[in-house]
Formats: structure tokens, C-alpha cells, sequence
């Protein structure tokens, strides 16, 4: 019974329309970003494991120091790096990438 919520959890993940709200970001890290948090609520139900997989993700793949925010109720205001900064929603979910020096 739990593997079928598991799967159907993952399908509802993978048909989850992104709508980017705010980006300083190439498209091509958009796109990457995308289907790094598609993966993470695919793997993930609790927002905090979502962040946290999405974080280590890009600071692994494009160098530390990443940061991560998922939820569906936050107020945010942040200093970025240019180009690496993205605000969007997957579903009902919002999710907020930038990276720090």
C-alpha cells in the first residue's frame, strides 16, 4: 500500500507544470533547476528534505554555497550572485535557489 502512494506520489511530481516567477539564471540552469526539484519532490514529502536535496545538488554540480527555501508560505528577500538566482513554482510548491559567495 505505501509503494503505491510512493509511485503515485512520483507521478504527480513528474506532471507538476513549473512557472517561473523570478530569475537572474542562463535557461539552460533554469531548466536544470527544474528538474532537480521535479527529482527532489519525486524522492521527497517534507519541504526540508526537498531544500536539502536540491542545495547539495548545486553544490555539488556548480560549486558551493547554494541555498534553498520550498514551501508554500514565505516572505523572502536576499542577496545573490548574478546569474544564479531563481524564484518558481512546482505545483503548489514554491522554491527559491540563489548561491552566496
Amino acid at each position: 500500500m505505501a509503494d503505491q502512494k510512493i509511485l503515485a506520489d512520483q507521478k504527480t511530481a513528474e506532471k507538476l507544470e513549473a512557472q517561473i516567477k523570478s530569475a537572474d539564471m542562463s535557461e539552460e540552469m533554469q531548466q536544470e533547476a527544474i528538474e532537480v526539484a521535479e527529482d527532489a519532490m519525486s524522492k521527497f514529502n517534507i519541504e526540508k528534505d526537498i531544500a536539502k536535496y536540491i542545495k547539495q545538488q548545486f553544490d555539488n554540480k556548480k560549486g558551493a554555497t547554494w541555498h534553498c527555501i520550498v514551501g508554500r508560505n514565505f516572505g523572502s528577500f536576499v542577496t545573490h550572485e548574478t546569474k544564479h538566482f531563481i524564484y518558481f513554482y512546482l505545483g503548489h510548491c514554491a522554491i527559491l535557489l540563489f548561491k552566496t559567495q
